[in-house]
């Protein structure tokens, strides 16, 4: 049974960053990989760690519409979720988190953008070309999921300090238990 913290936080995440992609933003600059790296990261369990991001998601593509490429955009989203770092968190970690998570969505979505869509030819040329002209968005992207990321990592922080009680602890019996926040990242 999830906790109410767990819920507060859960709520919390998936409300920011679908806002972030409400809002008026530089493109592919929002708060989803952060929160799916925070989510990963914080929450108690995977499941719960894979729902925050992908209800973000959702929430906000019934404003935004949905499109050919969402397979791709939610599951690379959700692998990020899966693959977040855990432990005892550090900022060089969550630095190259970020850009590995960057990374990943970057290369998924793009082919899923070359597979799906026709605005390039199906020939290798053609995926080459997708992700060529994809570049000025993959340089955003690592910079606002960095920004997102230390940004999130660090208010959390701020909350674990000003509130302990917030603090998820680590149940050793649980291999899916977070680790206790409250120590320094």
């Amino acid at each position: 049974m999830a906790s109410m913290k767990n819920i507060a936080l859960l709520l919390g995440m998936i409300l920011f960053a679908a806002l972030s992609r409400l809002i008026p933003h530089v493109p592919n600059v929002t708060a989803i990989t952060a929160t799916a790296l925070l989510a990963g990261a914080y929450l108690p369990n995977r499941t719960y760690a894979v729902f925050a991001p992908l209800a973000a998601l959702w929430l906000s593509d019934l404003f935004l519409g949905f499109h050919s490429t969402l397979l791709f955009v939610y599951a690379s989203v959700a692998v990020i979720a899966l693959l977040a770092p855990h432990g005892k968190p550090n900022w060089l970690k969550l630095g190259l988190s970020s850009f590995a998570a960057s990374l990943l969505f970057f290369v998924v979505t793009n082919f899923g953008v070359w597979l799906m869509d026709s605005f390039y030819p199906k020939t290798a040329v053609g995926l080459v070309d997708c992700y060529v002209m994809a570049l000025p968005f993959f340089g955003t992207q690592v910079v606002g999921d960095l920004l997102y990321t230390l940004a999130l990592f660090g208010t959390v922080q701020v909350l674990f300090a000003w509130k302990p009680e917030f603090s998820p602890q680590l149940d050793p019996k649980n291999s899916e238990a977070q680790i206790n926040v409250s120590t320094k990242i």
